[in-house]
Parts: structure tokens; sequence; C-alpha cells
């Protein structure tokens, strides 16, 4: 008789927490770490969100509460979507989550069987594909170019749809790339989804980043499109736009009440409800007249860190990196660092045993940590099938400019320390 089931192994985690560790070790022996791994804003959550929790808290406001829910949030969020995206819904289509993670992993649970067909970004968040092997759904990745800004453009699309396909996810603001979608783009893809996909095909719609956009740009969803808003599930947050990332709480809008009901009821299985203090401090920060103020000003700070970095990593030779127009990472392509430090000779030279395990970048990445001290994260963090060949790693620019430029003058030291690297692959520890 075996102690785990089967399946607990077929879930993967988020490398950028697993790297934490390798952090800690290293503080604790006495180094200093730069970390560009971690996407969490690095500003304080705005004083009218704290005072909120304060009074909710001095208000006894610590009971359980309405599992999809508490009203006066849904409602506020309704309100959001009538203005943001034109769509008029019912609070009973809205369910609140602890963070927006978990209806990542529901909407898979609810809407797929083993052996349908999930379409997922990649490079894209990694939740999207660990929770597809995890639930036996077949993952069916679609790779961003970076020719493209990282968007997905519709013929891509049509050419992976099949009879089998059940959920298409999309995120924009992307994470990992920061790529940003046009309202032309959404209509080609909602074309293609409305003439190739049967009604009951779900699409995800990861818009967690949508108030964190640079260059004048508007946030679009492709449940505006007309049709697509029977189709589609909007899935956001607080965490991003607050710098609350400690805070928990997600919500998802879904097509029609019947499905929101049922995502409500996995929410009474496994956590009852989410605090009803922070749920109230939440509703504060959609309606409080200093939040869109608050949220600007981290936006004009985010974009001045974009302008620096991507000016910093391009100036370096053999680097390029696009420029994002949404979140706060960038995503630069090291392939050639890789030819030039002689990670894809040494990733070659590899049993298959190890290299199963890595990739150039992320050799690269434990390189650039545990010789150089700067955390950045690995292509492979960010879907890791069909992407053997494909060399690059994400920088989280949610730091202040003195740290980011200590770290780009970190990696700038590891693209050049060839000897550095033949050092760390002798010692045969951290390749991964």
């Amino acid at each position: 008789m075996d102690l785990y089931a089967k399946r607990t192994f077929l879930i993967d985690t988020e490398n950028a927490f697993k790297i934490g560790p390798h952090i800690a070790a290293l503080s604790a022996a006495g180094h200093s770490v730069i970390k560009l791994n971690l996407g969490e804003p690095d500003f304080d959550v705005p004083e009218f969100i704290k005072a909120e929790i304060k009074r909710q808290l001095d208000k006894n406001n610590t009971h359980y509460c309405d599992p999809k829910g508490v009203l006066s949030l849904r409602e506020a969020i309704t309100r959001k979507i009538e203005i943001s995206r034109n769509l008029r819904i019912s609070p009973e289509q809205v369910v609140i989550f602890p963070g927006a993670k978990p209806a990542i992993g529901f909407s898979q649970q609810v809407y797929c069987n083993p052996g349908d067909e999930v379409i997922y970004p990649s490079p894209g968040f990694p939740i999207f594909e660990s929770f597809i092997h995890y639930l036996g759904a077949t993952p069916v990745p679609a790779h961003l170019s970076e020719k493209n800004d990282f968007t997905l453009s519709a013929d891509y699309l049509f050419s992976l749809i099949t009879p089998k396909t059940k959920m298409i996810f999309l995120n924009f603001p992307s994470n990992p790339t920061g790529g940003v979608i046009s309202q032309k783009q959404l209509e080609a893809i909602a074309d293609v989804i409305l003439k190739k996909c049967h009604p009951n095909v779900r699409v995800y719609s990861d818009e967690i980043y949508e108030d964190i956009v640079f260059d004048n740009l508007q946030h679009y969803t492709i449940a505006s499109i007309p049709g697509m808003e029977k189709r589609t599930i909007i899935s956001s947050g607080f965490s991003k736009t607050f710098s609350w990332t400690g805070g928990r709480v997600g919500y998802a809008v879904f097509p029609t009440i019947e499905e929101a009901d049922i995502f409500k009821n996995l929410n009474i299985n496994y956590f009852s409800c989410v605090p009803p203090y922070n749920q109230e401090a939440a509703r504060v920060a959609l309606e409080h007249p200093d939040s869109q103020k608050s949220v600007l000003q981290m936006v004009k700070i985010f974009q001045e860190r974009r302008d620096y970095i991507v000016k910093a990593l391009n100036d370096m030779t053999a680097l390029s990196c696009k420029t994002p127009r949404g979140a706060f990472y960038v995503f630069p392509n090291i392939k050639e660092i890789c030819e030039r430090l002689g990670v894809l000779d040494a990733y070659a030279q590899l049993e298959e045993s190890t290299r199963s395990k890595t990739s150039p970048s992320t050799l690269f990445q434990m390189f650039a940590l545990y010789h150089h001290h700067v955390s950045v994260l690995d292509r492979r963090s960010f879907g890791k099938i069909g992407t053997e060949d494909k060399h690059y790693i994400r920088l989280s620019y949610a730091s202040d400019t003195s740290i980011l430029k200590e770290g780009v003058l970190r990696l700038s030291h590891a693209f050049e320390d060839s000897q550095g690297f033949q050092k760390f692959m002798k010692a045969r520890s951290h390749l991964y």
C-alpha cells in the first residue's frame, strides 16, 4: 500500500516561492541577496484599506459570512465591472475567493474531465499548467512569441482548438512577460472562439494586473465582446492593484448564476468563507475617493522603473528585452548570454536524470543566485512543456530603483563570468 495518492505528485509548485529556501540559506550564511524573483509590489497597503480592516475588527466582524462573498463587496464588483467592461451582471454571478489562485484550479476541476484539452499561455502563470496535470486533463500550451510582443494571435489559437478543447486561458497584462493585448486582437480571438468552439467551452480571463498598464494604454477584456460574456470567466483581485498580497481577496465573475453557485459550494467545502473584515476593506478599496489616485501613483513609479530596467538590460551586449506594457516584470532573452557562458554546452552534457529537472535558463538562474547573489526566475518556471530551446529569465521590478540598479549590476557581472559558471558546474550542486 502506497502512502500517497498517485495524483499527489502530478501537481507542481510556483518557483517564485520554491526559490525562497535557497535565498534564506544564502542570507543565513551572511550574503546579501538582491531579490528580483517575487511578484509582490513593494508599496504599503493604502491607509484607507488598513483603517477599514481595523474598523471592521473593532465591530467584531470576525465570524462566518456568505461563502459566496459578502453582498456589499459583490455589489461593488458589479459596479466596477459595469464601468470598466461595459457589462451588466448580477452580484450572484460573483464569487469571492482567498486570492485569485483558487479559481484557477477550481475552474479546471468544475469544467474539465480527464482527457479534455486546456489551452493556456506559455510563458504564463505556472498554476495554469500545474493543475492540468493534477486533474488529468490534457495540456495544450500556446507558446507566446517574443516577435509578437508575447501576445496571442487568432490564427495560432485557431490551430490549437480541437473538438476536445474545454477551456482556454488568457492572461493580459501577462505574468511573466508584461504583454498587453489590444481590442482588435481580442476581437479576432473572440471570432475564432465563437465560430470554432462549443458554447460550453469556457474562457478563463485572468485579469489580476488589469490596473497596471503603461504608456496611456487601456486594459481590454474578451468578456466585453458581444457573445463572449456568456462564455468568459473574469478573474481578478486586490493583491497587485493595492499591494495587498497578504490580504488574500480575489474574485471571479461567472457567465451564469448557476456556475457561480457551484463555485460557492467549493468554497464551502474548502474554506467556508473569506474573512469578512478583509472583504469589507476590499469594498472600500474599490469605492474610496483616494483609491484611483493611489493606484495611479503606484503605476507611475512602476513605469519609471520599467523604463530604467529595460534600457539598462538592452544596453548590455548579447541581451535583448522587449518593453512590457503592463504588470511589473521584464522577460529578457538570454540565449546569446547562455551561448557565451557555455550554459548550453553544459546543459547538453548533463546526464538525462538531471537534465530532465533543469534547463539552460535554470542553470543560469541558480548560478546567478549562488555566485552573484541576485535572484531571478527561469523560463521553465512559466511552463515546462516544449520550452527546452527557449532561453529567458523573468525579473520583477517591484523593488526600489536603488535595488534594481544593484540587481542589474550583479547580473551584468554574471553575464561576463564564464569562469565562475564553470566553477558552478564543476561543484555539481544547486543545478535546479
